[in-house]
């Protein structure tokens, strides 16, 4: 079986099936493709269901691809069985690095010889996942984003044994498929988005343990002040935007010695049982009594129409 053109896939292997894996198969329905899925959870096909018959109607809202549909997905006996059949491999095993080997070499044992195997690891280095396949030079890590049904961004890198013609290739297939890649020079543990979104966790955290704000605050001073800018300009364009005229430069001038303050506390502190407690309070009440699924259905609806508006965006920015 010869690699396929990345556009030209119309079945995806997916091992694991929780909530990015889950979310995968999610996707690649709703963009017409054939879905052959692994969990060895007994419960996969049931909770996979629920996770289906939540998210479809925001799919549907979206736009689906000719061909798609809920149904377009049968469950294996086996990773064995789910990966000898397929076009390319997403692989969604639990985030440790021992699982993430034995995995991927499985798959590699067991998946025809040219298709690519893609990691959704949030942070592992592909160099150190591939050591026991046999032919490393197909394994890439794509990272989705949470929900990966509806959030476009998938982080694309390699390892040292990875061919670059195999980073491309799964570049265009995430591109062909609806997706938004962001192909990295170089591994990096957490590689982009992930690593600034731990920066902005670690300062959450300080600030709930030390009693200097609630979740709620933290939630409502990012949801309505930098979240809404981030949806539009990254926050390099969104410093160059605030520099007026003088743009960048302006900015680097006027607060570059701020940059010496100490506001930043690199180190994340302890998670002790009161932070814990601290922050699992603060969020069941900003819940206010809703439900998780309840919670789901809302922040999807939310990004549905954020998505809407970034796919005709204003001229000019």
């Amino acid at each position: 079986m010869s690699r396929k053109q990345p556009d030209r896939v119309s079945q995806v292997g997916i091992i694991g099936t929780g909530v990015i894996g889950g979310g995968w198969a999610l996707h690649f329905m709703a963009q017409g493709l054939d879905v052959v899925a692994y969990d060895p959870n007994p419960e996969c096909e049931r909770r996979f269901a629920r996770m289906r018959d939540n998210a479809w109607p925001a799919l549907v809202r979206l736009g689906l691809k000719p061909g798609a549909s809920p149904d377009r997905i049968r469950f294996a006996g086996s990773l064995e069985e789910a990966a000898s059949d397929v076009d390319v491999v997403q692989e969604n095993s639990p985030e440790v690095l021992a699982s993430k080997i034995d995995t991927l070499a499985r798959i590699d044992a067991a998946a025809p010889a040219d298709i690519l195997l893609l990691s959704s690891t949030s942070g592992l280095k592909m160099t150190d996942m591939q050591v026991r396949c046999a032919n490393p030079a197909r394994t890439v890590v794509g990272h989705p984003f949470n929900p990966p049904y509806l959030v476009p961004l998938v982080e694309v890198v390699g390892g040292e044994r990875t061919s670059p013609d195999a980073v491309n290739w799964a570049v265009a297939f995430y591109t062909a498929f609806g997706k938004r890649p962001v192909k990295l020079d170089r591994e990096v543990p957490g590689f982009i988005a992930t690593r600034l979104q731990e920066a902005m966790w670690r300062e959450m955290l300080h600030m709930v343990n030390a009693g200097e704000a609630t979740v709620q605050q933290i939630d409502d001073a990012i949801t309505f002040g930098p979240g809404l800018r981030w949806a539009i300009t990254g926050p390099g364009m969104n410093y160059h935007l605030a520099g007026g005229d003088g743009g960048m430069a302006h900015v680097l001038d006027q607060f570059g010695p701020s940059l010496k303050w100490p506001w930043t506390r690199l180190e994340a502190p302890e998670l002790t049982d009161a932070l814990r407690r601290k922050l699992i309070f603060g969020c069941e009440q900003e819940s206010a009594g809703r439900s998780i699924p309840d919670m789901i259905k809302a922040r999807d609806a939310y990004l549905i129409s954020i998505l809407q508006v970034l796919r005709a965006p204003p001229q000019g920015i």
